[in-house]
């Protein structure tokens, strides 16, 4: 099984395919390279694909900290370093998205283009911090188990097999560490990442609420590209990945 050593981090990667740009794809919260397979599956035909387990999660190392998203954003530099990934196009779902606006923001040199699924707030408003604060308290306390269960069945899909592997895969993490990146993301603030951001950057949206970032990001990045899927919720990219899948395609020939 490989593992890219990261000064004694052991982080678990599955690559394969050839083909530029290379596609480095980034999961969500409590979940591992497996969330993006079918992403994986059908671009390794024409291009390099790399998909990671992030710290804490699946088989990559989980040790007690480092769960803020500046540091993960150092763990996937650190990775492509290790592993000669140049350039890649970074694709993030949920916490992953944010990894990818904070890659962008740190590390301009890094991606040659982000593709953000369903990512968390980038320009949070104060009563979606205030959420993520709270959130990450309860899942500290006593009840966390049954609360991050609860919290994750309402991020289900409308195939029921499919929303009990949801489930069950984002349970399966260490509370501690669940628990740490919420607290992560409660004191995470993208805007000023994504302003700095100057490679091509996609946004794929489930839906677009009256809380919506998009307008304020635009505003940000005139040239952000904005996408909706049609039919899916927040894990669009297992639940209507051909629709995923196009609009990616579409984005790198037109873009890069």
């Amino acid at each position: 099984m490989p593992h890219a050593d990261l000064g004694g981090l052991k982080l678990y990667y599955e690559r394969t395919g050839s083909g530029a740009p290379e596609l480095l794809f980034l999961p969500g919260w409590c979940c591992d390279h497996t969330a993006f397979r079918p992403q994986f599956d059908h671009f390794a035909p024409t291009h390099a694909v790399t998909a990671l387990d992030l710290r804490g999660v699946g088989k990559s190392d989980g040790p007690a900290g480092g769960y803020s998203i500046p540091e993960l954003a150092d763990d996937v530099a650190e990775f492509c370093a290790a592993v000669g990934i140049e350039k890649p196009v970074v694709v993030g779902h949920s916490l992953g998205g944010m990894i990818a606006v904070e890659l962008g923001g740190r590390y301009p040199e890094l991606p040659s283009a982000l593709v953000l699924v369903d990512p968390g707030p980038i320009d949070p408003l104060p009563a979606s911090v205030e959420f993520f604060r709270g959130f990450a308290g309860q899942l500290e306390g006593s009840d966390g188990k049954e609360i991050r269960r609860a919290y994750v069945h309402d991020m289900g899909a409308r195939d029921d097999e499919l929303a009990r592997w949801i489930v069950d895969h984002m349970c399966l993490p260490e509370q501690p560490i669940a628990a740490a990146v919420i607290r992560g993301v409660s004191e995470w603030n993208g805007r000023d990442p994504f302003a700095r951001c100057e490679v091509p950057v996609l946004l794929i949206r489930a839906e677009i609420g009256e809380d919506s970032d998009v307008l304020r990001l635009r505003a940000l990045k005139p040239d952000l590209q904005v996408a909706i899927t049609v039919g899916a919720g927040h894990f669009h990219q297992l639940e209507v990945p051909d629709q995923v899948n196009a609009m990616i395609e579409r984005f790198l020939a037109v873009s890069l």
